[in-house]
């Protein structure tokens, strides 16, 4: 008796390899963070759908490039989440994309208005710069200070409004410091068989590891500030969620880092310092912050 015939599993499209080349967590977290700080400060519909599209381009490119530019590296250490180190997506295509969307990136950044055009053609280029070398430096930590401090200027600044507050910037900064390290750290072993050095490795995993959750506890502390003691603090249940969401990446950064000091160095940490972005501008959002300066 013939066996039964079992379908092929389809091999997946272009498109969707592109997709899962491009770092679609921190893409698609980077772009709802932007998002909802625009929401918070009440741009038009309009204006937020163009910052999360600059937005996501600019991400996409970002992700894009560091796939392609890392190819051969990820093929050396056997890299099974990548489709290009599988071999399922040629590196050339990943590059083709990546410009297209850096171009897209652009375009949309000049309908953003002069301040927020800037800042979001600055945080790319340092997103590019970081691939193409600086992540092999001691400086890698740079382009992470720079974009996230950004971030908030961009969603802020769109359609000609005002800066955001200084407490703002300086939590998107330290955020950068938190979301670099915990990135780096699951891939420690693999980036130092191919020459990678940058600012979490030379520091180490436990280093990395407290410095990134300390820096989540600094991200809250600079939140709570500028809610309670700012322009115009909150008041009343904003003020008992501004504590409450503190509280809450203060929890999330101990359970950070105790995995660091078991020696621990999964994408679980990375995951809990996205949770804790996630939970302080959904906190922002619905307590209605002042984030402009």
């Amino acid at each position: 008796m013939d066996a039964p015939h079992r379908p092929r599993a389809s091999r997946p499209s272009t498109l969707r390899l592109l997709f899962a080349s491009s770092h679609p967590g921190p893409t698609v977290t980077v772009t709802v963070l932007a998002t909802v700080i625009a929401v918070a400060v009440a741009h038009p519909l309009g204006t937020v759908l163009l910052v999360a599209l600059a937005v996501v381009a600019g991400q996409l490119s970002i992700g894009l490039a560091n796939d392609w530019i890392d190819a051969d590296r990820d093929r050396a250490v056997g890299r099974s989440d990548k489709p290009v180190a599988r071999g399922l997506v040629a590196a050339s295509t990943v590059r083709t994309a990546a410009f297209v969307t850096a171009g897209v990136a652009v375009l949309a950044s000049l309908f953003l208005g002069p301040v927020a055009a800037v800042a979001h053609l600055v945080l790319v280029a340092a997103g590019w710069a970081y691939d193409a070398g600086l992540k092999r430096t001691a400086w890698s930590v740079a382009p992470f200070l720079v974009a996230f401090g950004l971030l908030p200027v961009v969603a802020v600044a769109a359609g000609g409004g005002a800066w955001p507050a200084w407490w703002a910037i300086a939590t998107g900064a330290v955020f950068g410091i938190a979301i670099h390290c915990t990135n780096v750290l699951p891939d420690l072993l693999d980036d130092a068989a191919t020459g990678v050095r940058g600012f979490p490795h030379r520091l180490g995993l436990r280093g990395a590891g407290v410095l990134a959750f300390g820096s989540l506890v600094v991200a809250a502390g600079l939140v709570l500030g500028g809610q309670l003691a700012g322009a115009d603090p909150a008041r009343g249940s904003a003020a008992v969620l501004a504590v409450v969401g503190a509280l809450v990446v203060v929890v999330l950064a101990v359970v950070g880092v105790r995995l660091v000091l078991v020696g621990r160095p999964t994408r679980a940490l990375f995951r809990l310092v996205i949770a804790s972005s996630l939970v302080l501008v959904v906190e922002l959002g619905v307590a209605g912050a002042r984030l402009v300066a």
